[in-house]
């Protein structure tokens, strides 16, 4: 099991929808938006933690919202792409709204973009941050770094390659990261998985909070500290990752896309989140943060829904399945299909649907990679034209991922670095 980002590292776990912090986090997404205008048809009100309306709704019907924002004047992006965040928030029989789980997860994009900015302005004024006591010396950090460095190198080793081509300093933040994150996924998907509790993860987090506070417990987590001390990372997309190991103890199954989605940003658009401030925004790119942000959320989502389509059939084997299943039904399959490991007709047309989709997704992001600094965007375009080809390779195979395992060979491999590397260096 790899871990995935904006240099393609993946989770496998099972997250369940409509969990009460993304409301939280919603919430505080209001709060955020004091620069910009919400439109709504009808009077709001925030009350419980949940958006209800004031006036009758007829049945399910919805209504449009959208984001404008200030500094652009108005309710477009910078390439003409309209963003209608709340749009087709459904009213429940009761009158409360209930938010897509991509629209939650914005919340979750606003806020880190936003963080980033207040610390990038005020990067000057920052406090010295204290040296982390657990280590002692600059040669004690030094060692922690070189672990998570053989660590990647072990586990992950086509994501290693990419993040050769970073410098020394993001390199050593993202080991940091990518080791985190996987002893947190091996927490629910490892030898001791049948022992980990909710208990056990609660305690997992407490000890997330102390490596923010710089109190480390252990040599791996002083080098996570180190780096969130010195990028504005922020915590939220490392709960928002322990949550969804919470929810993998019990939940295999998804009803349909919307659900899918949350489980992808949980075990995946995370660390695209995570990822961007080590990556770094070229100085002169005329993008938004948030946009950035977006896309490094999309990248997450694109490389986890790959990671589905790959491993249907070893999914399958141990009792999960991670495809909506309304549009399984829709498709004329069923449960019993996936168990049976049958290429059909209908399979193929199932999956055509759903490499199309992960596409959409690919595209999304490499519209973000172009604005990152320059000396992040080589590695990055290589993890995403390498993860994209596993696709292709699904197609060779003739749709059969119950049997077959989609790779891409090492000749490939090689040559998607040039490829990268040209495409790197062309601003459009």
């Amino acid at each position: 099991m790899s871990v995935a980002s904006l240099s393609a590292i993946t989770l496998n776990s099972d997250i369940l929808t409509g969990t009460g912090f993304l409301d939280t986090v919603f919430l505080e997404g209001y709060r955020l938006l004091d620069s910009r205008r919400l439109i709504y048809r009808g009077r709001s009100r925030l009350c419980n933690g949940r958006l209800k309306k004031l006036v009758k709704l007829n049945g399910s019907s919805s209504f449009s919202t959208e984001f404008t924002n200030s500094s652009l004047g108005s309710s477009e992006l910078e390439r003409g792409r309209k963003l209608n965040v709340l749009s087709s928030m459904v009213a429940a029989p009761a009158g409360e709204v209930i938010l897509t789980s991509e629209q939650k997860v914005y919340h979750v994009v606003l806020k880190q973009a936003a963080l980033m900015e207040r610390q990038l302005k005020s990067k000057e004024d920052a406090e010295v941050k204290p040296d982390i006591a657990l280590l002692g010396s600059l040669g004690l950090l030094g060692e922690a770094y070189d672990r998570c460095h053989e660590v990647c190198a072990e586990y992950a080793k086509t994501f290693f390659l990419g993040t050769m081509l970073m410098t020394s300093e993001r390199r050593k933040a993202i080991w940091a990261i990518y080791v985190w994150c996987r002893r947190t996924d091996e927490l629910v998907d490892g030898p001791n998985a049948s022992h980990i509790t909710p208990s056990a993860l609660d305690r997992w987090e407490a000890r997330l909070e102390d490596i923010f506070r710089r109190r480390p417990f252990d040599m791996l987590d002083a080098a996570l500290s180190d780096t969130v001390s010195n990028f504005p990372i922020d915590i939220q997309p490392f709960r928002d990752m322990v949550e969804g190991m919470r929810m993998d103890l019990w939940k295999s199954r998804y009803k349909n896309f919307d659900e899918l989605y949350l489980y992808c940003y949980y075990v995946a658009g995370t660390v695209g989140l995570m990822s961007v401030p080590v990556m770094g925004i070229d100085s002169e790119s005329r993008a938004t943060t948030e946009s950035v942000y977006n896309s490094a959320l999309a990248l997450g989502i694109a490389n986890q829904l790959t990671n589905i389509l790959r491993d249907v059939g070893e999914d399958a084997r141990r009792g999960r399945i991670y495809l909506p299943q309304d549009e399984l039904a829709q498709a004329g399959l069923s449960e019993d299909d996936i168990f049976a490991g049958k290429v059909t007709d209908k399979w193929r047309n199932f999956m055509i649907k759903q490499i199309k989709r992960a596409r959409k997704f690919f595209d999304e992001a490499e519209e973000g990679v172009k604005e990152l600094n320059s000396a992040s965007r080589w590695p990055v375009y290589a993890s995403l034209l390498l993860y994209r080809q596993i696709l292709d390779e699904i197609e060779a195979n003739d749709y059969n991922n119950f049997t077959k395992r989609a790779y891409v060979s090492k000749p490939k491999k090689i040559l998607a670095l040039p490829a990268a590397y040209a495409k790197s260096l062309v601003k459009t």
